[in-house]
């Protein structure tokens, strides 16, 4: 059993390449698994109707499904051969609060973040998910360019 875990905030990007790359390298110096985890931004939406509703959470179910085998299970995989324990999740909501938490449930002693995180307005209006890691995690946060 490994003593430490790294939490790697994965958006199957470009840049995230490296940042599993860099956490798997760091894991293997240190004896560390890394948790994967990825999250899909989420709006609740309460003026939807009952039956919009019910239709969005089906699409909630197959986006979740999509995403685990599309991003989640190559990462996980990728890890594994590079000899890494490794497990991974994906979840709906915040991405820099969410990550945070998941660290603080798998007991994780790092995090592991790509330098781009999102690219659009929001981002520079309300800052990058990096950014607000770097501001609210209560471990180490190492920012992969």
């Amino acid at each position: 059993m490994t003593s430490e875990t790294y939490v790697v905030a994965y958006e199957c990007v470009e840049d995230d390449e490296s940042v599993l790359d860099y956490a798997i390298a760091s894991a293997k110096k240190t004896g560390a698994g890394l948790h994967i985890v990825h999250i899909l931004e989420w709006s609740p939406y309460t003026f939807l109707t009952p039956q919009e509703i019910e239709e969005r959470h089906g699409r909630r179910k197959e986006e979740l499904t999509r995403a685990k085998e599309a991003l989640l299970e190559p990462a996980m995989a990728r890890v594994k051969a590079a000899g890494v324990p490794v497990d991974g999740e994906i979840r709906y909501g915040s991405i820099a609060e969410l990550v945070v938490a998941i660290t603080k449930e798998v007991n994780g002693t790092m995090i592991y973040v790509g330098r781009s995180g999102m690219h659009s307005i929001s981002a520079r209006v309300f800052g990058s998910v990096p950014l607000g890691l770097a501001q609210i995690a209560h471990v180490p946060t190492v920012i992969v360019p």
